[in-house]
């Protein structure tokens, strides 16, 4: 096999393995709060929504050791023993225990940094300039099958379920137990890839003042702790360059809108009395909405590549659009309240009638939105940092899950209007900060190009 077959036969195995963890994951996310309310034990006493709390929380501290790992035992092996720790979560509901509900917690927040730092690593040292494009719109769309899988198991096993038995928590935990395993096993096809023959200029020039600095003071040994530490150190030297800076504030909103379409909406539809009897079963089918818009908008901007003639702006401010359309007609459609909700739901009513349908749409258009962000901001840094990938999106994943825990923070306290209104202030100066960092880019490469003329 070819060098390149090579490497598109990784990025595909990477997304098959993805789909079938986060499959197993997201349905597990998406039905633990009702399992635990339907669940016969006095001396049980967790909550999903602390368990989320905890997940991200860690996760977004455990992003600083999560390069020196990659950089010891490498991405696939990384991957392989996160996948066991998510396996652990969900197979914990099998015979859940308070403790164990919340040690498992914080075994995959830990786990979830490492996890995605070796995925951003290994995509990137499996691409170059020419495919990174296209391997993170394969890799996304992927992905976003899990969302089609696992929420068409909500709408279709157990429409009209009011209590879940032991029985059926357990068949359905170790159905999902089994398919995460598999996932994780998957990680072992991955080969090695051929190493590059020409180190990427604009790579080297965006840590070469610090770079010669440190070379000027220390040697570092080549052991692994010294790997380890030196992983460390280059991802505290990425998080303040001034392109880190830049896509910080584009990072953080996509931890936003990723709390509001992953929980906060599905929680507003569920939660609107007018949509009648199925409300609660309509949260499963904005989850398939949803997943059709990710991998619609991961195919067309990611797979068929076609950024690289006018460059990731045009796509990310298309995604900004179609989020902020959504927003206003969320705004229209869904009360101000439902977040914050009873279980028995909201009886206001927003602006206009409540539709179904136009509920259903703004899914999709979130679900496009986001794909159309993700795959460009992946895209860039995983350009921008070809040598220090781990360390990058180490960064990445600390700035997004920071910003997530605080949306879910906030999300139990802020009506809908409020959260919609955050997201658009961030989301505006963030789709600025990218367009600025991706001119410097720009920039510097055709500098580069000109200067080896």
């Amino acid at each position: 096999m070819s060098p390149e077959g090579k490497t598109l036969l990784n990025i595909v195995i990477l997304g098959f393995g993805f789909m079938f963890m986060f499959t197993a994951f997201s349905t597990c996310g998406n039905i633990e709060q009702t399992v635990i309310k339907s669940f016969n034990s006095t001396g049980f006493s967790g909550s999903g929504y602390t368990s989320m709390s905890i997940i991200y929380g860690v996760f977004s501290a455990s992003n600083l050791i999560a390069p020196s790992v990659v950089a010891v035992i490498g991405p696939r092996l990384s991957m392989f023993f996160c996948g066991l720790a998510y396996s652990g979560y969900i197979a914990m509901f099998i015979q859940p225990f308070t403790w164990s509900f919340y040690a498992a917690s914080v075994v995959v927040g830990i786990a979830a940094a490492i996890l995605w730092t070796a995925q951003g690593n290994l995509l990137t040292i499996n691409s170059t300039d020419v495919t990174i494009g296209r391997n993170y719109g394969i890799f996304w769309s992927l992905l976003q099958f899990s969302f089609l899988f696992g929420n068409m198991y909500i709408y279709f096993a157990w429409h009209g379920h009011v209590h879940i038995s032991d029985k059926d928590r357990q068949t359905v935990f170790i159905a999902l137990t089994v398919i995460s395993l598999i996932g994780s096993f998957l990680f072992f096809l991955i080969q090695k890839p051929e190493p590059k023959s020409i180190p990427s200029d604009e790579s080297e020039s965006l840590l070469q003042a610090v770079s010669s600095e440190s070379a000027s003071v220390v040697v570092v040994p080549q052991g692994l702790g010294s790997q380890a530490l030196d992983a460390f150190r280059k991802a505290l030297q990425l998080s303040v360059t001034k392109e880190m800076l830049l896509l910080s504030i584009f990072i953080a909103y996509t931890g936003l809108e990723l709390t509001f379409y992953s929980g906060v909406y599905g929680t507003c539809i569920g939660a609107m009395t007018q949509f009648g009897d199925n409300a609660k079963s309509l949260i499963g089918l904005s989850g398939i909405f949803i997943g059709i818009g990710e991998i619609l908008g991961g195919g067309m901007f990611g797979m068929l590549n076609k950024c690289n003639r006018f460059g990731r702006s045009p796509v990310v401010l298309l995604g900004l659009i179609t989020h902020f359309v959504a927003f206003y007609l969320i705004f229209l459609n869904i009360a101000s309240d439902a977040p914050l909700a009873p279980e028995e739901g909201t009886h206001l009513q927003a602006y206009i009638t409540p539709s179904v349908e136009l509920a259903l749409l703004c899914s999709f258009l979130l679900g496009l939105g986001d794909s159309c962000i993700n795959t460009q901001l992946l895209s860039i840094v995983g350009y921008m940092f070809q040598e220090d990938s781990a360390p990058a999106f180490a960064v990445f994943y600390l700035v997004q899950s920071i910003m997530a825990a605080l949306a879910f923070f906030y999300s139990n306290y802020l009506l809908l209007h409020w959260q919609l209104l955050i997201m658009v202030l961030v989301g505006f100066l963030g789709t600025l900060s990218f367009f600025i960092a991706e001119w410097m880019v720009v920039s510097r490469r055709r500098s580069t190009d000109n200067n080896s003329i």
